[in-house]
């Protein structure tokens, strides 16, 4: 499974509401009234809901412009989009050659777009449960491209901890996940585990376990997660061991 669905493909595509939605409206021109319209002959006069096929459908386009949106509100947060982030983000999403061009139109109006990223987080945010796992591996993306060209700003930094705020992730799990993107020079294993240099080795070893069980490529396959978001949980998890590596061969916990 990948995250692209047939981004202008399908009349359930722009069945839409939102800032998505809009977006939406906004790169495909008519092309949306026709589409809309020939969604709604498909359903019965007495407005029955659109089959589950067709909301997930409808779900994963919106989730898929959405990734788009925040990807390129991601790249501009510093004030400028450098080829490096671009380069980033088709790397973490990669995107398939026959939808590259409609990618492209998505992530330039997107850029152009004066509205804010928040609305848009707001409507990806409301597809999942809060702190979902789905959540926590788009802002690694988002940290992969805004660690593009080098450093992360403290603009990029902003973003990606109000958009951790939106998804419904704490202070301290946004710590967690910034952490893991430092490098072993910089990063606190501790924190990077959700844990402090107070916690017993019991607690560490419990903290270490969950992360990885939560973590674990085979999980995130079985909850249908697309491969880019399981590539990046793969990478993730290298780092939750060499962080309890660390802290185990410190304080000798076998």
């Amino acid at each position: 499974m990948s995250i692209w669905g047939k981004i202008l493909g399908g009349a359930a595509g722009f069945a839409l509401g939102g800032p998505v939605g809009a977006l939406a409206g906004a790169v495909a021109g008519h092309a949306v009234d026709m589409l809309t319209e020939a969604n709604l002959q498909q359903g019965d006069a007495t407005g029955t809901a659109a089959p589950a096929d067709e909301r997930a459908a409808t779900r994963q386009i919106a989730f898929t412009i959405g990734v788009i949106v925040l990807g390129a509100k991601m790249a501009k947060a510093d004030g400028r989009v450098t080829r490096e982030e671009i380069v980033a983000f088709k790397e973490v999403f990669r995107v398939p050659p026959q939808e590259l061009r409609n990618v492209g139109r998505f992530f330039d109006q997107a850029r152009q777009d004066a509205q804010g990223f928040e609305p848009y987080a707001r409507q990806i945010a409301k597809m999942f449960p809060r702190k979902s796992r789905v959540l926590e591996e788009l802002i690694d993306g988002l940290f992969h491209i805004a660690k593009a060209d080098g450093a992360v700003s403290a603009d990029e930094l902003d973003y990606l901890r109000r958009v951790a705020q939106i998804f419904g992730f704490a202070d301290a799990d946004f710590e967690r996940i910034r952490h893991s993107h430092l490098g072993p020079d910089e990063s606190d294993p501790y924190t990077l585990l959700g844990v402090t240099r107070d916690s017993s080795d019991a607690e560490i070893k419990l903290a270490w376990r969950k992360l990885i069980r939560e973590t674990h490529p085979d999980k995130l396959i079985a909850k249908g997660l697309p491969q880019e978001f399981v590539d990046l949980a793969t990478d993730k998890m290298a780092r939750i061991n060499a962080a309890y590596d660390r802290i185990a061969k410190e304080r000798g916990i076998e």
